[in-house]
C-alpha cells in the first residue's frame, strides 16, 4: 500500500467523567490501550490507540473527563481533554445514556446528576468554541432503547450534532459501523504510525497504568482519589527477564496502610494482577516490586505531571 491510497484521521474522544470512552476506545482499537475502572476521572492523560480500516488509519485520542475543576491535577486533566482538539479531524462526544436518562427522569443519583451536568457544560463549550462534534451515545446495553430517542432529540436540540451513534462498548454493538464511518470521512494523507503499532503510550507509563487501574479496582471504594503509581525502573536480570520497580504515591499518613492492608496482603494482591497482566501485555513474565509512598505534595510536582505527560498547571 502506498501513501497515494492511503487515509488517516485523528479522533479526539470527549466526554463527561465515566462515560466510557477509555472502554470505547479500546474496542474500536481492539485491544487495551486504556486502563478502565469504576472510579471517575481515572483516565489522566491523552493515549493514541491507532486502528487501520483497509487503506485507512484511524488514530483515537483517549482523554480525561471533562469537568468542573477543583484541583491543580483537575485543571491539568481538563486542559489537556479540550487540548486533544486542536489539530484533530474529527471529535467524537460520549454520553453515558443510563445515567442522562436517570437525570432525565428525576430518578437519578448525584452521579447521574453530575454526568448531566458535566455534559451539559460540555455541549456549552463545543458551541462557544464552534467545534464540529459527532455524538456517541454509549452503555446502550444498560437501557431500553426506546427511551434513547427523546434523549437524542434533546440533546441534538442543544448541539447540531453531525452523526449520532448508538454504541455499547461493553458488548460491541454499533461499533463497526460507527468505525467505518469515521474512516469514510478520513482525509487523504500518509499514516501517522507504523501499521503494528496501538498506542503511542511507553512501556514505562503501560505499566504504571496497569498497576493504578489494579489499585483503583481492589480499592476504588476506599482510596482517596489522588494516588499515583511510577515506574522508576526497568531492567533485566542476569537471566536476561525483565525486572520492574514501581512506587505508588499516596499523599497521606493514613492511606499508606489501606494501600498495603493487613500483613501487606492487599499491596500483594495488586501486585499479582498487575504482574499477570503485564505479562500478557509484553509477552513475557514479569518481576514486579511495588512500594508505597507517603508524599504529601505529589499533586503540586511538576515532575509527577511530566511522568503521566501532562502540563503542570498554576
Amino acid at each position: 500500500m502506498d501513501d497515494a491510497t492511503k487515509r488517516c484521521a485523528v479522533v479526539a474522544v470527549i466526554g463527561a467523567p465515566n462515560a466510557g470512552k477509555s472502554s470505547l476506545v479500546n474496542r474500536l482499537v481492539g485491544a487495551k490501550v486504556s486502563i478502565v475502572t469504576h472510579k471517575v476521572q481515572t483516565t489522566r492523560t491523552r493515549v493514541c490507540g491507532v486502528a487501520a480500516v483497509g487503506p485507512t488509519q484511524l488514530v483515537f485520542i483517549d482523554t480525561p473527563g471533562i469537568f468542573a475543576p477543583r484541583r491543580r491535577l483537575d485543571r491539568a486533566m481538563v486542559r489537556a481533554a479540550w487540548d486533544a482538539l486542536d489539530g484533530a479531524d474529527q471529535v467524537l462526544l460520549v454520553v453515558d445514556a443510563p445515567s442522562l436518562l436517570s437525570d432525565r427522569d428525576g430518578a437519578g443519583d448525584a452521579a447521574a446528576r453530575r454526568a448531566a451536568e458535566d455534559t451539559e457544560a460540555i455541549l456549552s463549550a463545543l458551541k462557544e468554541r464552534r467545534f464540529a462534534c459527532d455524538l456517541a451515545v454509549n452503555k446502550i446495553d444498560k437501557t431500553s432503547k426506546l427511551k434513547l430517542l427523546p434523549l437524542v432529540e434533546d440533546l441534538n436540540r442543544t448541539f447540531a450534532f453531525g452523526d449520532t451513534w448508538f454504541v455499547s462498548a461493553r458488548d460491541g454493538d454499533g461499533i463497526e459501523q460507527l468505525k467505518d464511518a469515521l474512516a469514510t470521512r478520513a482525509p487523504e494523507g500518509p499514516w501517522v504510525y507504523p501499521e503494528d503499532q496501538l498506542s503511542d503510550i511507553s512501556e514505562r507509563l503501560m505499566a504504571a497504568e496497569v498497576t493504578r487501574e489494579k489499585l483503583y479496582l481492589r480499592l476504588h471504594e476506599e482510596l482517596p482519589y489522588q494516588a499515583a503509581v511510577e515506574t522508576t525502573k526497568w531492567e533485566r536480570t542476569k537471566k536476561r527477564e525483565l525486572r520492574l520497580e514501581q512506587t505508588i504515591y499516596v499523599s497521606r499518613e493514613s492511606h499508606r496502610p489501606i494501600v498495603l492492608g493487613k500483613d501487606g496482603q492487599t499491596l500483594k494482591s495488586i501486585g499479582t494482577a498487575a504482574r499477570a497482566e503485564l505479562g500478557e501485555l509484553l509477552g513475557e513474565p514479569v518481576h514486579l516490586f511495588l512500594n508505597v509512598t507517603v508524599k504529601e505534595n505529589w499533586a503540586d510536582d511538576p515532575a509527577r505531571y511530566r511522568a503521566i505527560g501532562l502540563d503542570f498547571v498554576e
